[in-house]
């Protein structure tokens, strides 16, 4: 991530995200235990926990934006973080599910610097692992006893078939050479924007929020999810393989139908043009291909449209969040935390 944001309570938002990577991880620990043992082993090791063989090994687990997400949004409407732990362990469960399987499906075989779990366990044993914590994650939102469990079971579940049906089209878009810029714009808002927007609309509900607050804030996430998945793929191009721990040009390589590439694709330029030559091609792209298509990404507009519209929906995310928050303190480390995740290098 790049620069430090500090808020006015004087918590930065890398701070806000390493005290929530803690609170969350006191009850994700305990819930993954419960995992039948060939579950738990993958699971424990993709989060980071052990290697391979089941020794300790303290990887990096992941930035956990969703569930400080959730968290922070309970602080937002007045409520405690305590109160939507279960939620935000819930979110984080999900989150990971669909990790699991994205590895799978887009055949990356490095996540967070090191090998992915189906590379290391198999491609079966990872996708029922994924089952396995998508499973985890609805009982544990169910376990917590909140008044407002009904309700939040079925924004959950929800924004999970909206993620799935998300991650389909993306899929679809691989075989295809006709893709819409609306269309690939609603697949980024299923497929990111929906878990964001639940994390936030659950917090609130956890924390007691109005059904304003509530909906603001479930507005809130879903605008900071899409305006994170043009970040991310703007990083799948153009990202430092050292910093993002994918390879260069890993979304090129693969011929992803990625935001800022649909956009040149579009763009009825000659760049647009000699990229969709390039890129609907039938031979592997070589290294000069890809710095080739990268450029022409670039030229065809794809790579400054993509950051103004990140730029365009953290605004109207932020409008969202001081419509709905009642504490400052709260209301600015999240908004810290939005402006941080839409400007970061990883």
């Amino acid at each position: 991530m790049t620069a430090v944001e500090v808020t006015a309570e004087g918590r930065s938002a890398r701070e806000v995200l390493a005290w929530s990577r803690d609170l969350v991880e006191s009850a994700l620990r305990p819930a993954a235990d419960t995992l039948p043992p060939s579950m738990r082993r993958i699971a424990g090791y993709h989060f980071g926990w052990w290697d391979e063989h089941g020794r300790p090994a303290g990887a990096d687990g992941g930035k956990a934006i969703r569930p400080a997400l959730v968290l922070l949004a309970a602080e937002v409407v007045g409520g405690g973080a305590a109160a939507a732990l279960p939620a935000a362990v819930a979110v984080e469960l999900a989150h990971n599910f669909s990790l699991l399987h994205d590895d799978v499906m887009d055949g990356d075989r490095t996540r967070r610097h090191r090998p992915t779990a189906w590379t290391v366990f198999g491609v079966s044993p990872a996708i029922l692992a994924g089952d396995a914590l998508l499973t985890l994650a609805f009982d544990v939102l169910a376990a917590g006893g909140h008044p407002a469990t009904p309700r939040a079971a079925r924004i959950f579940s929800a924004a999970i078939q909206e993620l799935l049906e998300g991650q389909h089209t993306d899929v679809a878009f691989e075989r295809r050479q006709d893709v819409e810029l609306a269309e690939c714009l609603s697949m980024a808002a299923g497929k990111t924007g929906a878990l964001l927007g639940c994390a936030c609309a659950l917090g609130a509900l956890f924390g007691g929020g109005s059904l304003a607050q509530v909906e603001h804030l479930h507005a809130f996430g879903r605008d900071l999810g899409l305006a994170f998945q043009f970040v991310d793929d703007l990083l799948g191009i153009w990202g430092d393989p050292e910093v993002t721990g994918k390879p260069v040009y890993s979304d090129l390589r693969s011929r992803k139908k990625s935001l800022p590439v649909v956009a040149a694709l579009s763009s009825a330029t000659p760049a647009g043009r000699e990229l969709a030559g390039l890129y609907h091609g039938e031979h592997p792209l070589s290294d000069a291909d890809l710095v080739h298509a990268a450029g022409l990404v670039d030229a065809g507009g794809g790579r400054t449209w993509s950051q103004a519209q990140a730029d365009e929906l953290l605004t109207r995310a932020l409008g969202h969040l001081r419509s709905a928050g009642t504490v400052p303190g709260s209301v600015a480390e999240l908004g810290a935390l939005a402006r941080l995740v839409t400007r970061r290098d990883h």
